[in-house]
């Protein structure tokens, strides 16, 4: 974090036993607040560092300012090794399969009997019921959990365009850890925490079951939604372009008017609320497709921006790179690609979105090489570099 303001959690050491997006997520956001977030990876390094295709994003993005230990979990002097470090640690994440880490002895049951200060947080599935066994994806929660009914069109259910899941499950796993150290404050141990994908789905259309509730008449997916608002949608510019613009209240409706010269429509009575336009849609939308077609797509921005009008151009992730406010605001942060075609490049990646005393949160460390930590955390734990150099020659641990 830029200027004297120290990180929150400074001091608070994590151990990470996480793959893919969920788990890692939850570690990633540990670690841009100051926690000293130690990543456990196989001797041969985390699998998603190789990833292809959509997941060729998953470890620069959520592994940054971690330190990585490669370690052979099934060895009986690495599981030594992991006990050590746990022993003296705040939190540990995990997000393997039920049961996995208990079959390695490294459950809640056994690392907080003998740390009892030790906040450990899974990160599965599905909470306490039926399906708690059940292996889950993000896909699976967003299908199950109403999701991907409410984001395609009628009979072809969609995902969404990114791990909104994974990522939410991954934040509410970080708030767990969160409440806890706050908690430990007053009672001096720590808990056992659970973070799902399924329920974090079903909290998300909570506001599409609210309405069922409300209404009594289900929710329409979104492509085919009836919008509380009657101009809140995509248009086309006149270059081709496409624009979003939003209208969600009747000051705004008046601003638009005065902006774009439409004083037949201000002057309709019948056009006064929003109930009203809503009522007349079918009539006053093809007058603001016109209207905005003529403009040109930085005409049409421009004009909206001045008015203060709610819009937003259709931007591809790619585009982000170059976004005048996240370069400006410390939005992206820089790191170094470490596996796949472009290793060794650099690159800048989103920042945590959050300010605090009007500071983000920056790079600490460097997206870490696979067992580039492996040395330095061991020797914290005590031991001696003849028995680091003795569990790398071993096979037990990997390191640079």
């Amino acid at each position: 974090m830029s200027g004297k303001q120290t990180h929150p959690l400074g001091g608070v050491r994590v151990i990470e036993f996480t793959h893919m997006v969920m788990g890692p997520a939850a570690g990633l956001m540990l670690a841009d607040l100051g926690a000293d977030v130690i990543k456990i990876e196989p001797v041969e390094g985390d699998s998603t560092r190789t990833l292809p295709g959509s997941g060729a994003g998953y470890f620069p993005m959520y592994n940054r300012n971690k330190r990585s230990l490669c370690v052979d979990l099934k060895a009986s002097a690495g599981r030594d090794a992991i006990l050590r470090l746990t022993d003296s640690a705040d939190v540990v994440i995990e997000n393997f399969r039920p049961g996995t880490m208990d079959r390695l002895g490294l459950g809640y049951a056994a690392l907080g009997a003998r740390n009892p200060r030790l906040i450990y947080c899974s990160e599965k599935g599905f909470l306490k019921g039926p399906y708690e066994e059940r292996t889950a994806l993000d896909e699976v929660a967003q299908m199950m959990g109403g999701l991907a009914y409410m984001t395609g069109p009628p009979g072809k259910p969609l995902r969404a365009g990114t791990s909104v899941i994974d990522v939410q499950g991954g934040m509410f796993g970080a708030l767990g850890v969160i409440a806890a150290l706050y908690q430990r404050e007053a009672t001096g141990r720590g808990q056992y925490i659970v973070a799902s994908l399924y329920e974090s789905t079903v909290f998300l259309v909570g506001q599409h079951m609210a309405q069922f509730a409300v209404t009594g008449k289900p929710a329409a997916p979104m492509p085919v939604r009836v919008s509380a608002w009657a101009i809140y949608q995509v248009f086309d510019t006149a270059d081709g372009e496409q624009v979003f613009v939003g209208v969600v209240s009747d000051k705004q409706w008046k601003l638009l008017c005065e902006a774009f010269d439409l004083h037949e429509l201000a002057a309709d009575r019948s056009l006064d609320s929003n109930s009203d336009r809503v009522a007349h849609k079918d009539r006053l939308l093809p007058v603001i497709k016109a209207t905005f077609l003529k403009y040109r797509k930085q005409e049409l921005m421009a004009k909206l921006e001045k008015t203060g009008l709610p819009f937003a151009p259709i931007a591809r992730p790619e585009q982000l790179f170059e976004d005048p406010h996240l370069m400006a605001g410390d939005g992206l942060l820089p790191v170094t690609i470490t596996d796949g075609e472009r290793k060794g490049e650099k690159t800048r990646l989103p920042a945590l979105p959050l300010e605090m005393d009007g500071h983000r949160f920056d790079i600490q460390r460097d997206l870490p090489r696979r067992g580039q930590h492996s040395r330095e955390v061991l020797a914290e734990a005590g031991y001696t570099a003849a028995e680091i150099d003795a569990m790398i020659g071993a096979g037990v641990v990997g390191a640079e």
